[in-house]
């Protein structure tokens, strides 16, 4: 596996294609890991990164027409000291939470994850996915709310089958770079609205230069 120095996901995207970060977030044994490689099958490059113990598995896509560089990252058993290194979500443009459809423990501690999470990332897009209900699928008939209370997506998912697998990961990954191309975050909205009033204050200069010029022309003599 190769040994890879952390991307920078600020950098100016190349040519045609924009480069994203989903991160996945959940108890140890949830099924994170298993449901990317289900999603990537063999499509996928793993990747470790040198600094932390940390895998991403970079996967090429298009979203409507656009290019798109997605590395999922997977936290590499992190998770049982029950917090991720902060490295962990820089730059993140999606979040995915995982819990064990049969385990309710996993269930109860996505609050801590996501606690976690908007400590980090305050404004990032996050889905929810109650993973394997190939064990019971009388689960899907249960009520979970906490994707409601926060008002994320779910969805009932099996990394065995591949039951949903596909539209949660497609979702996540047009969610990501929706986020990167319109970012929400309070700095990322001051720097926009800099940039509009900047934007707007040069076009109202331009327009009443306009004007005076016109008045000017009116004003003048004929010939």
């Amino acid at each position: 596996m190769a040994q890879v120095a952390q991307p920078d996901y600020d950098k100016p995207d190349d040519a045609g294609e924009i480069r994203v970060k989903v991160i996945c977030l959940g108890d140890s044994a949830v099924g994170k890991s298993k449901l990317v490689e289900r999603f990537l099958m063999d499509g996928y490059k793993p990747q470790q990164l040198s600094t932390f113990a940390l895998t991403l598995f970079n996967h090429k896509t298009e979203i409507s027409g656009q290019k798109v560089s997605v590395d999922f990252w997977d936290t590499a058993g992190q998770e049982r000291f029950n917090n991720m290194h902060p490295s962990y979500y820089h730059q993140a443009h999606a979040c995915i939470l995982v819990f064990d459809s049969t385990r309710k423990v996993t269930y109860k501690n996505l609050p801590n994850w996501y606690k976690e999470l908007r400590e980090y990332r305050p404004e990032i897009p996050c889905l929810c996915a109650g993973n394997k209900i190939d064990v019971d699928p009388s689960v899907t008939s249960k009520t979970f709310n906490f994707a409601k209370k926060h008002n994320m997506p779910f969805y009932f998912v099996s990394a065995s089958d591949g039951t949903n697998v596909v539209k949660m990961f497609r979702d996540a990954i047009k969610a990501a770079s929706k986020y990167k191309s319109n970012p929400t975050d309070i700095m990322d909205e001051i720097m926009q609205e800099l940039e509009n009033f900047e934007l707007e204050t040069g076009e109202e200069k331009k327009k009443e230069g306009e004007k005076e010029e016109q008045a000017a022309g009116g004003d003048a003599p004929a010939s």
